[in-house]
């Protein structure tokens, strides 16, 4: 089977859906990823800003994988960085390459866009293994912390 990686635009809605499913199911979090879905105009907009990279990973048509990342614009100098903030693929498809397939493709589209690196997050449980496996294979790693800062939530 022919592998696709393929830029998602504000015409490719059904694909983001599909890779929202995809999503959904590879972190075992399908309510999170299809239990209050964007709607169609949400999609076109957030796929056709500058700021959202979607890509998604086709065989025969159908999503067995994605990206989706954010370009960051910088404050000190005048240069981005993408975040991808997840990745992921279809379990029956893993281990094909896909997954490196997608980062070369970011890759490709950063360099396009004249940023000087990409970079993401992984966790250190046993279930995120594989990602930081892969990680370490493709980049420098960085031990950091994350934290989550709680947004108050403001009466209408």
């Amino acid at each position: 089977m022919l592998l696709e990686i393929r830029h998602l635009t504000s015409n490719d809605v059904p694909l983001m859906e599909a890779l929202l499913i995809t999503f959904g199911t590879a972190f075992n979090e399908v309510e999170t990823y299809t239990g209050n879905c964007p709607s169609h105009s949400y999609l076109q907009r957030l796929l056709s800003s500058n700021m959202f990279i979607a890509l998604a990973a086709l065989k025969n048509d159908e999503v067995v994988g994605g990206i989706a990342a954010y370009e960051l614009m910088k404050f000190e100098q005048e240069r981005s960085e993408i975040y991808i903030y997840d990745l992921a693929v279809a379990a029956e498809h893993r281990r094909e390459g896909i997954a490196t397939a997608l980062i070369e493709k970011l890759q490709d589209i950063a360099a396009e866009r004249g940023a000087y690196v990409i970079f993401v997050q992984a966790d250190m449980g046993v279930e995120d293994r594989p990602a930081i496996a892969l990680y370490t294979k493709l980049g420098k790693r960085e031990d950091v912390l994350h934290f989550d800062i709680k947004v108050p939530t403001r009466s209408p």
